[in-house]
C-alpha cells in the first residue's frame, strides 16, 4: 500500500476504533476523544497544538456544531490543522505570509 494510501486508512480506521468504544458510534465523546489525544499523538509539537490534559478546550475547539461530540468532519478538520502546523514546523513557513501577489509583483510592463 502506498504510503498517502496507509495515512488515510489510519485516520479513518483510527476514528472508528475510538468511536465505537461506548456511547454514539460515528462519534467521539469526551472520554473517546481523550483516550485517543492520550494514545495516538505521542509528538511534542502535536501535543504542544492539542492537548488530552484539557480536554474541555480540545472539545471546544473540536467540536464546531457544538453537539458535545467530534464527528468524524470535525476529527478530519484537526487532523488537517495539525498536518499544516507540522508542514509549517518542517519548512519554516509560517501561515498566510505571502500569498498573493503584491501590487508591484506580476505586472511587468
Amino acid at each position: 500500500m502506498a504510503r498517502l494510501d496507509q495515512v488515510i486508512t489510519s485516520i479513518v480506521n483510527i476514528f472508528i476504533q475510538y468511536a465505537d468504544d461506548e456511547g454514539n458510534k460515528g462519534q467521539l465523546n469526551k472520554e473517546e476523544l481523550k483516550k485517543l489525544l492520550e494514545q495516538e499523538i505521542q509528538s511534542p509539537e502535536l501535543k504542544d497544538k492539542i492537548s488530552a490534559n484539557d480536554i474541555e478546550e480540545a472539545m471546544e475547539m473540536l467540536d464546531k456544531n457544538h453537539d458535545g461530540e467530534v464527528n468524524f468532519r470535525e476529527f478530519c478538520r484537526c487532523v488537517s490543522d495539525l498536518a499544516k502546523c507540522y508542514y509549517h514546523k518542517q519548512t519554516g513557513r509560517g501561515g498566510r505570509r505571502g500569498r498573493g501577489k503584491g501590487p508591484e509583483e506580476g505586472q511587468g510592463d
